[in-house]
């Protein structure tokens, strides 16, 4: 490989290999660069939800709401279960996004938990909004690879996804 076409994550390795020697650092070309890639594309990705005055976690909890489809309402307990954050997590989601007229809680006997979460019109338009945008910049991050690469990429970590997923998973 040409110094050129070395990258950070080749340099840690090469000095590792250097010191320690005796130790396999290839999870690092994967997952160090997972790590960095996410660590790059994370601010252009977030200026687009600030852009709709949203943070991430608030995008998540509307965006699965409008996902889910007519009439676009959960139970809370859908929504937590499907961001997989704790329910007091939401709940600072949700009394902000109720704040900014994003979405509407539904008026029922029994705790807060149980009240359907809708989002509004304007939550739903924010909510198309803020992820055509988002996938704009995406498709814009990945134009360094051509359509069979970013194929070809998907499906392996697809198998490495669902290969973390597994329960008892060998190695």
């Amino acid at each position: 490989m040409s110094k050129s076409a070395e990258d950070h994550v080749d340099r840690l390795r090469a000095q590792w290999a250097r010191e320690l020697p005796d130790v396999d650092t290839q999870g690092m070309e994967v997952l160090g660069r997972a790590r960095r890639i996410t660590l790059r594309v994370r601010p252009p990705i977030e200026a687009v939800f600030s852009e709709q005055g949203l943070d991430t976690g608030e995008f998540d909890v509307i965006a699965t709401l409008l996902r889910s489809g007519p009439p676009y309402r959960m139970r809370p307990t859908e929504l937590f279960k499907s961001l997989m954050i704790s329910s007091g997590g939401l709940t600072d989601r949700l009394a902000r996004l109720t704040r900014a007229g994003l979405i509407r809680r539904s008026a029922s006997e029994g705790d807060a938990r149980s009240l359907p979460v809708e989002l509004t019109e304007e939550g739903r338009s924010r909510a198309e909004a803020a992820f055509r945008a988002d996938m704009a910049v995406e498709a814009q991050l990945l134009k360094g690879l051509s359509r069979s690469d970013r194929t070809a990429l998907a499906a392996l970590l697809r198998k490495l996804a669902l290969s973390l997923e597994l329960p008892g998973r060998e190695e």
